[in-house]
């Protein structure tokens, strides 16, 4: 019988010893990486797929690169190559792809349920690249990011400013269960995050002893050690306020806001527009860890796989 796989389509689904495992693992790999140490390879002989139906630079190439790093063979696809295009179902396309691949790592940037479709089986494992609702991978480059420049995760405060988008969500869900942690996030009205993600999020900071809160105040934000945005037009959503860019305005990380915050450093998870989210001297300056933070995806997916398909 065919091993069973693990998937990772919600943090939600992943033990606080595994999310803490996933994390410190792959702060191990980039640490390696900066020593000039190869990967390891737990996946020679595996075949890893990759279907991007949305754009992507980071998450993709991410996967690919961390998955040939540790011996995998890639088969990569486009939003036009699967013949979902002409009415297979979802479930009948995954059944298929399970029987020639060990992982599928998929972006859809839609309902959770299409990629949680993938994985109704148990030979292939399915990883969530990016859904409508969260982006679970991020959030865990976002943590490796914060192990390597803090020495942990417990004990970060982290300022969150921006909408809260499915990064925001899978922060929310991560952060919150390291203990000792403070994660406020500023949103404008109407772009918070949604209701069940802030029950869940306080729930986990009461168990690990941490401080979670939702605003639309900045001047609320207590002091923080990193200050995080995202681009205010989340891949593969348009927004019903054709002024909403007008809302969005008082919430740019610009330089007087990270003088509020001494010492902090700066987090953004790329794409970037400078001059709307963040300011340019903010993202290019002293600060800003985000180019490092884009690296983290690969080792942290590198991670992700090895947990997903090696065991």
């Amino acid at each position: 019988m065919p091993q069973q796989r693990r998937h990772l389509l919600s943090l939600t689904a992943v033990t606080d010893e595994e999310l803490f495992r996933l994390v410190e693992r792959a702060s191990g790999y980039a640490a390696a990486s900066a020593a000039g140490d190869p990967y390891p390879k737990p996946l020679t002989g595996r075949v890893i797929g990759t279907y991007f139906k949305k754009t992507s630079t980071r998450t993709r190439t991410a996967f690919s690169a961390a998955a040939l790093r540790l011996g995998a063979d890639v088969i990569a696809y486009g939003p036009a190559d699967l013949q979902e295009n002409t009415g297979e179902t979802t479930e009948d396309t995954g059944r298929v792809l399970s029987r020639m691949l060990d992982g599928f790592v998929v972006r859809t940037a839609g309902p959770d349920r299409e990629i949680a479709a993938y994985a109704a089986q148990d030979r292939m494992a399915v990883v969530n690249a990016m859904s409508e609702g969260e982006h679970p991978t991020q959030a865990l480059a976002d943590l490796t990011t914060v192990q390597r420049l803090a020495g942990r995760v417990d004990g970060a405060r982290v300022l969150y400013v921006g909408e809260g988008n499915n990064s925001a969500i899978a922060l929310a869900l991560a952060l919150t269960r390291f203990k000792d942690t403070a994660l406020t996030v500023v949103t404008p009205p109407g772009y918070g995050l949604p209701e069940e993600t802030r029950k869940l999020a306080a729930g986990y900071a009461r168990a690990s002893g941490s401080a979670f809160a939702c605003t639309h105040d900045l001047a609320e934000a207590p002091a923080a050690d990193f200050v995080y945005t995202t681009r205010w037009q989340t891949t593969g959503t348009s927004k019903a306020d054709p002024h909403w860019r007008d809302v969005f305005e008082p919430y740019r990380v610009d330089e007087a806001l990270m003088s509020r915050h001494p010492g902090a450093r700066f987090l953004h998870d790329l794409p970037a527009h400078r001059g709307e989210e963040v300011a340019a001297a903010v993202l290019d300056g002293p600060a800003s860890v985000a180019f490092d933070q884009a690296e983290n995806k690969m080792h942290s997916a590198a991670a992700v796989l090895e947990w997903c398909v090696a065991g």
